[in-house]
């Protein structure tokens, strides 16, 4: 028996299906970032949506993603990866086609919650599948399977900051949303085809041990998993903080310069700094910081960068706070995302990782909705209030992160993963 030596280059190198896993989260962002950056404006100014209208409609678009994750999750455990992705594939499709068509609120409503289903099906089952290819790559290379995460972290940046380009230039041609909406939907058709040939039909999966009450048993396997849901509460907290690049970054913003015209700079910072640092900055943490204590330094970078934003100086440098804010968090999240993603498989049995991996999302963006509503109470605040305020709520769940263990349980062979 030989003993792994682990992969310290650049890039970890990839088997076949890591690489199709990892195409596949590029391209599902390429093909939505091109058309949802539009999405508001088309219901605003094209279909004369009032905004309050135009807010719910992106809020439900969200609830059926986000929300509906642990669904997806828990239909990969039950039926494997492939039928769920081809489906989530299909159900895209079929929503960029039919919001492209779509010209009353009813048929819009319905084409964004097919659209954020779609997501809810497919993304649970890619990102299990990548967790659990991670581990074996791991164990067979002794690659820390924070580096094979974070390619997957960067190859979705990558689509996310390519996707608005590819919509932008659609419109520049003399496209319109509805040429956009059918891009999207070309992409995808790609994804469909390309999975369908190269998925495995017959991924092996572990199976359980039968037993009277299993059937009762499984969900306590995630839902009472002490462990889990302490990492739950502690991605959440991540997550709510995240969300402030939506909420609290653009009142800043236009408090600092009298309007939002530089959030897209600031946005296209963000990625940037994701495709650029992901993958040099994981390699140095992986093989020097425990997941666990990646998830504190991570989270306490993020409180840092909102403590900054009311110690920056106005004037001529007023987007300096806010500049701060998005490289601070955004530096943070390439720490913490891989760690907390690769310590899921650690904290569930491996037949109920989809389903974990679908309430890892779900539960975080239950409290993104709650999160963003206390936030929105805060606007009107005192700035070193709201930023004070903000500044806790990663801070917490660094120390909730404290209480995780900080090894690794000993990989069982895996047999999931085939090329």
């Amino acid at each position: 028996m030989t003993t792994a030596t682990p992969d310290t280059g650049a890039t970890p190198a990839l088997k076949p299906y890591l690489r199709l896993l990892t195409a596949t989260q590029f391209a599902f962002n390429t093909g939505f970032y091109a058309v949802l950056p539009y999405l508001a404006t088309h219901l605003g100014d094209g279909l004369g949506m009032a905004g309050w209208l135009v807010g719910l409609v992106l809020g439900l678009r969200t609830f059926s993603q986000q929300g509906l994750f642990v669904v997806g999750g828990a239909l990969t455990d039950r039926y494997g990866p492939r039928p769920v992705v081809l489906t989530g594939c299909v159900l895209r499709i079929a929503g960029f086609c039919w919001l492209a068509q779509a010209g009353s609120t009813a048929t819009v409503i319905g084409a964004v919650l097919l659209i954020g289903f779609a997501a809810a099906l497919f993304s649970p089952a890619v990102e299990s599948e990548t967790a659990r290819a991670a581990v074996a790559h791991e164990t067979a290379t002794g690659t820390p399977r924070a580096q094979v995460l974070a390619v997957f972290s960067a190859a979705g940046q990558a689509g996310a900051f390519l996707g608005p380009l590819l919509g932008s230039l659609l419109l520049l041609l003399g496209g319109d949303f509805r040429t956009a909406c059918l891009a999207g939907a070309v992409v995808f058709v790609g994804v469909l085809a390309g999975h369908a040939r190269l998925m495995p039909h017959r991924p092996h999966r572990p199976r359980r041990p039968r037993t009277a009450r299993a059937g009762a048993a499984l969900p306590r396997e995630v839902f009472a998993n002490r462990p889990f849901l302490v990492l739950c509460l502690v991605y959440s907290s991540y997550l709510v903080s995240y969300n402030q690049l939506y909420l609290a970054l653009p009142a800043e913003v236009e408090r600092a310069t009298g309007s939002q015209s530089a959030l897209g700079g600031l946005f296209a910072l963000s990625s940037l700094l994701v495709v650029l640092a992901q993958l040099p900055l994981t390699r140095w943490s992986a093989h020097r910081l425990p997941p666990r204590t990646a998830l504190v330094t991570g989270l306490a970078v993020v409180a840092t960068g909102f403590a900054a934003v009311p110690l920056a100086p106005d004037g001529p440098a007023g987007l300096l706070p806010a500049a701060a804010l998005v490289v601070l968090l955004t530096l943070g999240q390439m720490l913490l995302v891989p760690a907390a993603r690769g310590l899921v498989p650690d904290l569930v049995d491996d037949h109920r990782l989809g389903l974990a991996t679908g309430a890892l999302s779900s539960v975080s963006g239950l409290a993104v909705l709650v999160g963003s509503a206390a936030t929105g109470t805060l606007l009107d605040t005192p700035g070193a209030v709201l930023w004070t305020v903000l500044a806790a709520v990663p801070l917490t769940g660094a120390a909730l992160a404290l209480t995780l263990s900080g090894g690794r349980r000993t990989p069982e062979p895996v047999t999931t993963v085939t090329d």
